[in-house]
């Protein structure tokens, strides 16, 4: 590596940030954590400074300072109490088009903060695990400021830039933040068990992380010929490629290869996706087209809410008119895998909330976020059984949505939807 405009420290490095820039920060796994101190630590200097990402790891420092302005492309827990729609707002859109946003100067960054991995004989950085929407913001950004992480996996696909092309850098080695899997209850398990039962052999596979999409890696472990092309992974995906249960055999677009644009998980995950060819981590707008999504055979796209009203309207982005992670890319995984030969378009949640509050809904609650429309939707599972609205009226919908609904919440449900539509 040149040592032209090396820093010495994280905090020499933030210097080069100037007051009143909008600065993009890498996410997930990749958030440089050490750098977000750092900018923390220098926040007296840059007043009207924005600080733009997806949603970031730790404890997002940054955020206690009045002098800067936070906009989150998708929100983390770790700000999730503590928008305030002012200083620290959401910014909708969908997954697929944000780095639209970056090229056509719509929201351009000045500064893109990033952690890569060290160059290689031919000069190039790896932006590692989190491509999705930063190689973008590093084309776009006029300054990009790096941390060269001996410990950054290198990654093959889109994620690699020129070290040219980084202004200034700060040469540390540090672990990534490794997220442990989350563990499903009785509810994730039986709906993961409805939701296996749709997945064919030679599926496309798109999901998320959480309980309930390592429930239902874990119930395909007898399929065969499946293939992932899905924003993000983790480490339930790795025992379906050990016993070959996914071998991309079948997929139009990149056959053989594993198509994503980020993951989190383990340091085994880690390990698994550096320098293997098999995985190509490539942009989000490439990745979550719902043309290229399309490509693939029975796509089967896994997705969550919040709540679902009765017609088949689908709350993802908000709790009310309280934000919790965003539009994301559920919109561009429902329609491409609609378009998908023989794909499924899944929404999975349990019929309860941990308060034993229905999730199956007459009627949405005020300020709820319309993510998937009653028109894009197709199946709805819970733990009581899946049931696909597809071609059905309203009242037909109704009726299989309370079929699927807890229990204890159908008679109350029926006399909801008869109530509001007597009449109507």
């Amino acid at each position: 590596m040149t040592f032209k405009n090396k820093a010495d420290s994280a905090q020499d490095l933030i210097q080069y940030i100037q007051p009143g820039s909008r600065v993009f920060v890498q996410g997930a796994a990749a958030t440089p954590l050490l750098l977000l101190d750092a900018l923390a630590k220098d926040h007296a200097r840059l007043p009207g400074t924005e600080i733009m990402h997806l949603h970031t790891s730790g404890d997002a420092p940054y955020a206690d300072h009045a002098e800067f302005k936070v906009t989150c492309l998708f929100v983390g827990e770790n700000l999730r109490n503590r928008l305030d729609y002012s200083r620290i707002d959401y910014l909708p859109c969908f997954l697929s088009e944000i780095p639209q946003l970056f090229r056509s100067g719509v929201r351009k960054p000045d500064v893109a903060l990033v952690q890569v991995s060290p160059p290689d004989a031919h000069g190039l950085c790896s932006l590692g695990t989190s491509v999705d929407v930063v190689k973008a913001a590093v084309e776009t950004a006029s300054v990009v400021l790096a941390q060269v992480n001996p410990k950054m996996p290198r990654t093959h696909g889109d994620g690699l830039i020129p070290f040219s092309r980084i202004t200034a850098y700060w040469e540390f080695g540090t672990e990534l933040p490794s997220f442990m899997p989350q563990i499903p209850g009785l509810p994730e398990q039986a709906i993961a068990s409805h939701v296996a039962a749709l997945v064919d052999d030679g599926a496309t596979l798109q999901m998320g992380i959480g309980a309930v999409p390592n429930a239902v890696l874990a119930n395909l472990k007898g399929h065969k010929f499946l293939g992932i092309h899905t924003e993000t992974f983790s480490d339930g995906v790795l025992p379906l490629v050990e016993c070959g249960a996914v071998d991309n055999s079948r997929k139009l677009c990149h056959r053989g290869h594993i198509t994503t644009s980020f993951v989190s998980g383990s340091h085994a995950l880690y390990r698994f996706v550096h320098d293997n060819p098999s995985v190509l981590f490539l942009e989000s707008d490439y990745i979550n087209d719902a043309r290229n999504i399309a490509r693939n055979p029975k796509v089967v796209a896994i997705n969550s809410a919040v709540e679902v009203d009765l017609t088949g309207q689908v709350v993802a982005d908000s709790i009310g008119h309280r934000v919790i992670p965003g539009v994301g890319g559920q919109m561009d995984f429902i329609r491409g895998a609609t378009l998908s030969p023989g794909g499924k378009a899944i929404i999975a949640l349990p019929s309860r909330t941990k308060n034993g509050k229905s999730r199956i809904v007459s009627a949405l609650q005020p300020g709820a976020g319309v993510v998937t429309t009653r028109a894009h939707v197709h199946f709805i599972v819970t733990e009581f059984g899946s049931v696909n609205l597809y071609g059905k009226t309203l009242s037909e919908r109704a009726a299989e949505m309370i079929r699927i609904s807890h229990p204890d919440d159908r008679e109350e449900l029926a006399r909801a939807w008869h109530n509001n539509h007597q009449g109507a």
